[in-house]
């Protein structure tokens, strides 16, 4: 007798499971579908290893200078930032809900001598396990989950007391309608149709929001400016379309233990 599957989390949509399996294949083609995310990509490497540096006081220009950190990619894909942060010194983990994304990703990163574990579940279940990373980077993915509270909840666990996270995603209003499904969809076809859903994208006092229970304070905003005329993408700081948040968890926060108490018996 073959045994029940268990239940997905919540915030599982199983048409973007769909979605991302159908494209998988095609991850590491730099000319694709997915040529924004690499392009993206230098620039958030950039990033994110600039600020961890600057915050942590190491030294960027060494060549690991991420060297020793446990960093998790949440909704890794074919393992595209993956990859750029084993490359800094990392030891990193990626975790997706595409089953395809996780070979892709294991495939390629053995082709490029780089020791990164993966593995395909979804977030939920590492929170479940009280896994705790240094640094949780959540870039492009909480515009794309049906429950984004249980999604950020799971996420702001991962994150260990005094560690980082950085979330990227599109902000929620007029211009971001205009420029990210308008132009990137239907007038410049930058991105396949139905890749986004306007009312998902999450406004930064939106995130904030989920981030405050879990003792997670933000550190760095900013925005990112995409040309369209030589498809350059650039730090800006103006949210109003991309942007990029770093947090940090306080080191002495027991709000989880609290937020708990108040759900299972509180007033």
């Amino acid at each position: 007798m073959t045994p029940p599957e268990a239940p997905q989390p919540s915030s599982i949509d199983p048409e973007e499971v769909a979605r991302y399996t159908a494209l998988a294949d095609r991850w590491w083609d730099e000319s694709g579908p997915f040529w924004p995310l690499h392009t993206l990509n230098r620039l958030r490497t950039d990033y994110i290893c600039d600020r961890l540096c600057a915050h942590l006081g190491r030294d960027p220009s060494v060549p690991r200078p991420l060297e020793g950190l446990r960093l998790l990619d949440i909704g890794c894909g074919g393992g595209i930032l993956s990859e750029s942060m084993a490359r800094l010194g990392a030891r990193v983990e990626g975790v997706d809900v595409t089953e395809r994304n996780i070979a892709v990703a294991r495939l390629h990163a053995e082709r490029s001598g780089l020791d990164i574990h993966y593995e395909a579940v979804p977030v939920e279940t590492l929170a479940a396990r009280k896994e705790q990373y240094d640094v949780v980077l959540n870039m492009e993915v909480v515009e794309h989950v049906a429950d984004l509270p249980g999604f950020m909840a799971a996420c702001n666990r991962l994150v260990r007391p005094g560690g980082h996270s950085f979330i990227a995603t599109i902000n929620r209003n007029p211009v971001s309608f205009i420029v990210a499904i308008l132009g990137a969809e239907y007038i410049l076809r930058w991105l396949p149709r139905g890749t986004h859903q306007w009312r998902r994208f999450p406004k930064p006092s939106e995130l904030e929001a989920l981030l405050a229970p879990y003792g997670l304070q933000v550190l760095e905003r900013t925005g990112v400016r995409v040309n369209p005329f030589n498809r350059g993408m650039h730090l800006t700081g103006y949210m109003g379309v991309n942007y990029m948040l770093m947090t940090t968890r306080t080191p002495a926060f027991a709000g989880v233990t609290e937020l708990r108490s108040r759900t299972c018996g509180g007033s």
